[in-house]
């Protein structure tokens, strides 16, 4: 049946494809529900291993961030079709209008409208995102980096899906970000954010945004979470009201 659909989508790529679109930079997919149809469908089987079902990242890079760094469908086009040099992303022979079709799909689910959320102080929300997110996230020179860079995050998720994130960040997080715990022979526990590891070793960037690094033989343990190093922010943390505050700022942070 997968294998049925993915043909049949397919087909509707080659009836909507114009006849030349070789070296352009401009999605001819662009918006094109069926094209994005499609490009789920061939993102699922080729690149999902990789990336995550929801493209999200998984052993490799978070796909839906590329658009709140500027990076534009052309450039996502020429990554996807050389490849990237050094890592094991491979180039691909598939034909242009799959790639572009998965390009579609891949934009898509990362931009969203500027929503509209006329409740709440954007200063007043700018103040608590300085006292209680700053810590962890940066806006444009402010901030920690432990955590996702928020200065583009109105671009790419939407203001349910910024609720979600706060009230329940452990419910959908990136590999990248789920925290790990270290125990040193000497019983000590460090926990932080992984960035690099190997079957010998392992450097985290602790809560302190440090990095360390150890050989895993001088570990007792190493503790792979599925939560969020981010806590929960209910209503006994963060009211309604300061809710509000903190999403109308946010919501105007499109870089």
């Amino acid at each position: 049946m997968v294998r049925m659909l993915l043909t049949c989508l397919l087909l509707v790529l080659g009836i909507l494809m114009p006849l030349s679109v070789s070296g352009q930079r401009v999605n001819p997919y662009d918006a094109d529900p069926a094209a994005r149809r499609a490009g789920a469908a061939l993102f699922a089987t080729r690149c999902a291993e990789c990336h995550g079902a929801d493209a999200r990242g998984i052993g490799a890079p978070d796909l839906t961030l590329l658009w709140a760094t500027e990076t534009d469908d052309g450039r996502v086009f020429q990554t996807i079709q050389r490849g990237v040099p050094g890592s094991n992303m491979p180039s691909s022979s598939a034909p242009e209008n799959e790639i572009w079709a998965i390009v579609a799909y891949l934009r898509g689910i990362s931009t969203v409208s500027p929503f509209e959320n006329d409740v709440g102080d954007p200063e007043q929300g700018r103040d608590i995102f300085l006292s209680m997110c700053a810590r962890c996230h940066r806006v444009a020179t402010q901030g920690g980096s432990l955590g996702p860079d928020l200065s583009r995050i109105a671009r790419i998720r939407s203001r349910d899906r910024l609720l979600r994130s706060i009230r329940e960040p452990s419910a959908s997080v990136a590999v990248r970000y789920r925290a790990v715990t270290l125990i040193t022979q000497d019983d000590r526990s460090i926990r932080g954010l992984i960035k690099s590891e190997d079957a010998f070793s392992i450097q985290i960037a602790d809560t302190s945004e440090r990095l360390q690094g150890y050989t895993k033989a001088e570990l007792q343990e190493v503790i792979y979470e599925e939560r969020s190093l981010m806590p929960d922010f209910g209503t006994e943390r963060l009211s309604n009201t300061d809710l509000d505050n903190l999403l109308r700022y946010l919501g105007t942070l499109r870089g």
